[in-house]
């Protein structure tokens, strides 16, 4: 296979590149048979291109709302459900937000909204944040409004290696808010030993008792990396089948519990999985509001790096209400304030300083300002082509669907 270029979608990469001094060794292993399967796909009966929708009239100057959908303990909360930053933006600009924790995961938001975008109507938010290769799509679709940079002055704040991405170059339709790592977690009280590899988690003594991404690329990208392949590089069927037959033996043996989004975390809670493919900031808020109980690790093999971005629907008719949500979060103070609170990579520049002033121990938290060993063994899972996402993403839900 032709060797594609290193995905755009974003995270860093050209830190990771700096950081990474070689490249994992690729291996070329017999291909199951998942990969050839073709037919339904979360990309099926999508356009194949831009299709001429119109963007809403914004009518922010007389509609003083924004309505805000997002991922769960993704910005900062009070203890009595209040969020310090919205409030403070509205006390600030008199736009009242309307935040909806309702991302639980990409295919299954997207599968929600499909037909309502395919049409150009309103979906009932104004913006979204959602993973850079779904954002590539919707764009490709033409489902996302142009954003106005003149009404966000502070994008300047934009980290540089983040400002020109191939799914959307210059950023004109969409902007990072958040980015982090897929890894692994475990109980430390159940396993004080901990986790240094996915391997490991498919130790006989934890059969039933694991978690995993219904995310296909962090999933199956912590399993390829832990097969020696490079996920941002030349890989292709032969790779991804090897990793998928991997992940059916285990599914088939009842290793793994579930496969699930943000909602992985009631089963740590719970204690019905003490092991888990995760992500990186969730831990951290776990760990604050339930008490030390998780550890959380980059694999020793690599770690998946990825950011979600704002975006603005078709049919939303607050633009301009959105892009002063944005510019907000572009100060560099309130970027700190929520990332003191998330953990997860800030894409802000002098949020570094900033944080150092809230609290110098965050600034030099690697979770949110990942030092050059944590980038060292983070990959971006490199851009598919639509026939590899349809044939990669069917695979994958079969196996999903023996859980």
């Amino acid at each position: 296979m032709k060797q594609k270029p290193l995905p755009a979608d974003p995270m860093i990469r050209e830190l990771v590149r700096q950081a990474r001094q070689s490249t994992m060794s690729r291996r070329t292993l017999l291909s199951g048979a998942a990969a050839g399967a073709t037919g339904l796909a979360l990309a099926a009966c999508a356009p194949s291109s831009r299709n001429g929708l119109t963007a809403a009239e914004d009518t922010s100057e007389t509609n003083s709302t924004v309505r805000w959908d997002n991922w769960a303990l993704y910005v900062d909360v009070n203890d009595d459900g209040t969020y310090p930053t919205i409030d403070a933006f509205t006390a600030q600009t008199g736009i009242n937000v309307v935040y909806n924790e309702v991302v639980d995961d990409n295919n299954t938001y997207y599968a929600d909204v499909n037909g309502r975008l395919s049409l150009g109507q309103d979906i009932g938010t104004d913006v979204v944040c959602l993973t850079d290769w779904i954002v590539a799509r919707l764009i490709r679709f033409g489902y996302i409004q142009k954003l106005d940079h003149a009404n966000i002055p502070n994008i300047a704040n934009l980290l540089p290696a983040l400002k020109d991405v191939d799914f959307d170059p210059g950023r004109e339709m969409s902007v990072p808010y958040q980015g982090g790592f897929a890894g692994i977690a475990w109980n430390k009280e159940q396993l004080p030993a901990g986790l240094r590899s996915v391997q490991d988690l498919w130790n006989p003594e934890l059969k039933g008792r694991v978690g995993a991404l219904s995310e296909m690329r962090d999933t199956m990208g912590l399993i390829m990396l832990d097969q020696g392949v490079d996920i941002s590089g030349d890989w292709g069927v032969d790779e991804y089948d090897t990793a998928l037959e991997e992940l059916s033996k285990q599914v088939s043996a009842g290793q793994i519990l579930n496969f699930s989004g943000n909602s992985y975390m009631d089963d740590l809670i719970s204690g019905a999985t003490v092991a888990a493919i995760v992500w990186s900031g969730d831990i951290v808020q776990l760990n604050a509001e339930h008490g030390d109980k998780w550890g959380f690790a980059v694999p020793e093999a690599g770690g998946a790096i990825w950011n979600d971005n704002f975006m603005v629907p078709i049919g939303s008719p607050a633009k301009s209400n959105v892009e002063e949500l944005i510019n907000y979060y572009y100060d560099p103070a309130v970027a700190a304030e929520v990332a003191a609170y998330v953990n997860y990579i800030t894409p802000v520049a002098g949020a570094k300083e900033a944080a150092a002033a809230i609290d110098p121990a965050l600034a030099n938290n690697t979770l949110i300002f990942p030092d050059d060993d944590m980038l060292a063994r983070s990959y971006v899972f490199r851009g598919l082509d639509s026939s590899e996402e349809q044939t990669f993403n069917t695979a994958f839900q079969r196996v999903l669907l023996g859980s």
